[in-house]
């Protein structure tokens, strides 16, 4: 029983950093990058994959 205690402690993190890479994939793909890949990246690094995106300029749209 001790065992979801310590998961229920943990979970407004859980909810919290997921939510965070959730709008890190959407404003990648406002900028028109990568939304999967900056998902995973936001998984790993949270708030400093957010300040990159942030950061990054818009991607050009392709010529042809």
């Amino acid at each position: 029983m001790e065992h979801f205690s310590m998961f229920a402690d943990r979970a407004p993190w859980f909810v919290g950093w997921g939510t965070l890479a959730l709008i890190n994939a959407g404003l990648a793909q406002g900028k028109n990058r990568s939304g999967g890949i900056w998902f995973l990246l936001s998984l790993v690094f949270g708030p400093l994959a957010t300040l990159a995106l942030v950061l990054l300029p818009k991607v050009r749209a392709k010529l042809f």
